[in-house]
């Protein structure tokens, strides 16, 4: 009788990939959190439109930082401690913004919650990507993308309970725990048995090879790594301008902007004020049609785990952004026809509702997951920095323009640009994205040694 995927892993690796997985979680609460907490602090503070898309947005710029800080420093440090770095940040960033008293603070404390943020949001899943077996990869990473919408969806439920007592600092001040049990959780967990073959600790990957496979004779995995360690040329931010990374550079960055710029993160910084826009005008319902809308995104997130390593990722992708066009159609339309004044708040809705489900199996989780699987170990730390970099300034840009661009191009005009974007997302996701499911590491890096297109994958 065949052995199933499930059955090749262990108890161990479940409870090391939900720990990695609550840097993921604290992602998510600390990019949702704002949603809500804004409607709240514009008020205190007396905030310009232009002072809120600041307070929005010094999150990603601490983001930029802490994805540039740790392509620095996991390479010398490794995946574990890294992680328990953002821990440490994450509880000091959630106890400052909860203490903010004046505007500088908060922004401060937030830019200080982005490092944290900006380090978590590709060392998990990284981390994760090199501890499990390659035939459930795809879905043990992507429990760190729903990890992402789990803290979304907590935090808008957070915001829900107290936006009674406008307690915007107690929505802030709440991540601490969770950062806390990440701090503790991550000190108990090896480091990645890669990370440590790299650095010639080949004792130390066996033992941990050994904990999380069902097959005691870990040597023939260990062989191929080391083979490819040997194969690979340059390390670092230098190796990855060598020719045979020039294609996986070209997808991995394609990916990063193009999960941005088709709009996503307005919906999340955003919702409840896209609500008020679609004519719900109290606060508390438009924070609770915000959760409802991020609880969505965490159904359609299970539905990929278990679509990963049975479809693929080049289906879900392509079907994925093809939904977003849609959504984004629908939704520019109940803000452009006034036949639907009646009903644009259902018909923007269900636009929304559309483009987040599509989204969440398709670019969502896929772009983590691609990103941890086609680079080489030898430059796997220094390319995903990059790509995360080029992703947090891109989620910059449209965080610190989606008010701007409303006010020039309108609602509609703002959507209907996003839908125009995902159209040439999906021409670039048809041509260039491989389809990793099922490759060993190790098989992708001598896929990309070989000169071969990312379709020939």
């Amino acid at each position: 009788m065949k052995a199933t995927a499930s059955s090749e892993i262990n108890g161990f690796v479940y409870f090391a990939v939900g720990v990695a997985a609550l840097g993921g979680l604290l992602f998510g609460y600390d990019t949702g959190v704002i949603s809500g907490a804004i409607l709240f602090i514009q008020n205190q503070f007396l905030l310009s439109a232009t002072m809120e898309e600041v307070v929005v947005s010094s999150v990603l710029v601490g983001a930029v930082m802490g994805a540039v800080m740790g392509g620095a420093l996991t390479g010398r440090f490794g995946r574990r401690g890294m992680i328990i770095l953002a821990g440490i940040i994450f509880t000091v960033s959630a106890i400052g913004t909860a203490l903010a008293p004046t505007v500088a603070w908060l922004i401060a404390a937030r830019v200080v919650s982005g490092i944290a943020i900006g380090i978590a949001s590709f060392i998990s899943p990284m981390y994760i990507a090199e501890l499990v077996p390659s035939k459930v990869r795809g879905s043990l990473v992507a429990v760190n993308m729903l990890a992402i919408t789990t803290g979304i969806v907590v935090a808008y439920l957070v915001d829900y309970a107290f936006s009674g007592m406008r307690g915007w600092r107690y929505m802030f001040g709440l991540a601490a725990i969770p950062s806390i049990i990440l701090v503790i959780g991550m000190w108990r967990l090896p480091d990645s048995p890669r990370w440590l073959i790299s650095k010639s600790r080949v004792d130390e990957a066996r033992r941990v090879l050994q904990r999380v496979r069902t097959d005691s004779d870990v040597n023939p995995e260990i062989a191929d790594i080391q083979k490819s360690m040997m194969e690979q040329g340059i390390g670092g931010m230098k190796g990855l301008f060598q020719p045979s990374l020039r294609m996986p550079m070209i997808v991995g960055l394609g990916l990063a902007i193009f999960q941005q710029i088709t709009g996503i993160n307005t919906v999340i910084y955003y919702a409840p004020t896209i609500f008020k826009f679609a004519g719900i005008a109290a606060t508390g319902p438009a924070i609770l049609a915000g959760a409802a809308l991020t609880m969505v995104m965490w159904v359609f997130h299970v539905l990929a785990i278990f679509l990963l390593d049975r479809v693929g990722r080049r289906p879900l992708l392509l079907v994925g952004v093809g939904g977003q066009i849609i959504g984004l159609a629908i939704l520019g339309a109940a803000f452009q026809f006034h036949q639907l004044a009646t009903l644009k708040s259902y018909v923007a809705i269900g636009g929304l509702v559309i483009y987040v489900a599509c989204f969440a199996f398709g670019l969502g989780p896929i772009f983590w997951l691609l990103i941890s699987e086609i680079y080489p170990l030898k430059v796997r730390g220094a390319a995903m920095s990059a790509v995360t970099v080029t992703n947090w300034a891109l989620n910059l840009a449209v965080a610190v323009t989606f008010l701007t661009l409303v006010g020039v191009l309108g609602h509609a005009g703002t959507f209907w640009l996003y839908g125009v974007i995902a159209v040439g997302a999906s021409v670039f996701l048809y041509l260039l994205v491989p389809e990793t499911k099922g490759k060993s590491l190790e098989q992708i890096e001598e896929h990309w040694r070989a000169g071969k297109s990312p379709r020939a994958l």
